[in-house]
């Protein structure tokens, strides 16, 4: 299908004798945004790491593009066009933004011929950073290339993190709590930027707490409690469903 990116399908994930994901079952299209929402505690950053090649699940699969990579390494599946992001900033305060842009875009090198990696000729450290560029354009966070990550708000890293990401030219993002350190105003700005990205054809599967942010920019919402899925539908059938009220959202649902 046209829309084919990333599909979970019948997942389970067990650490030790705990079953902390049971028989869930999703998919989050190209050209869109997603979301995956659940309390604290639900697996949703679990799956991301079964989804990312970062953990093992011990039954279902996970298929990518139309492919089954359930055993395909984090790295293969990167340079598949499979990125993403994690709850806390995995930035090099010691560098630039900029050059912590680029780590994005390198990272689709990764496993590739070792000497051209670390030759890095002029025409591939050209394209490198136009790819930062453009990234870091789109986030609005062009005139701080040079500064250094170490010196940045927590705001500001959340953007340089989603230019990384960006800067990879993947077709499907996952996206871990990436509004976390955003105010009210930067949270808009940052949903703006995701609506944008999925019109241009990469899909983004969102975790996030920030229900306003969720309700605004997901086409699709699947909810996890205690590692069942309760719940799938559009923002409208969400907020509506006494289900996820319950388990999630209170009745507190008027975003």
């Amino acid at each position: 299908m046209s829309d084919a990116g990333l599909e979970v399908r019948t997942l389970k994930i067990a650490y030790g004798g705990n079953v902390a994901i049971r028989d869930v079952s999703f998919s989050a299209p190209t050209g869109a945004v997603s979301g995956l929402i659940g309390p604290n505690g639900a697996g949703k950053t679990s799956i991301f790491n079964a989804c990312s090649g970062l953990l093992k699940p011990a039954a279902g699969s996970v298929h990518f593009r139309g492919k089954d990579v359930t055993k395909v390494s984090a790295a293969a599946r990167a340079r598949m066009g499979l990125g993403r992001t994690f709850q806390l900033p995995q930035v090099v305060n010691g560098m630039s933004v900029e050059r912590n842009v680029m780590l994005g875009a390198e990272c689709r090198l990764i496993g590739n011929n070792p000497l051209t990696l670390l030759g890095g000729g002029r025409t591939q450290q050209r394209q490198l950073r136009e790819a930062a560029e453009d990234a870091m354009t789109e986030c609005g966070i062009t005139g701080i290339g040079s500064t250094l990550m170490g010196s940045l708000s927590t705001g500001r890293r959340r953007l340089v993190e989603l230019a990384r990401v960006l800067a990879g030219g993947f077709s499907i993002l996952l996206l871990d709590e990436p509004s976390s350190g955003l105010d009210d105003e930067e949270t808009d700005a940052f949903g703006e930027i995701l609506l944008r990205v999925a019109s241009r054809g990469p899909g983004i599967l969102l975790v996030e707490h920030d229900m306003g942010l969720v309700m605004s920019v997901c086409r699709h919402i699947s909810v996890l409690d205690f590692g069942h899925l309760i719940f799938e539908g559009n923002p409208s059938e969400v907020q509506a469903s006494a289900i996820v009220r319950s388990a999630y959202l209170g009745e507190e649902v008027a975003v």
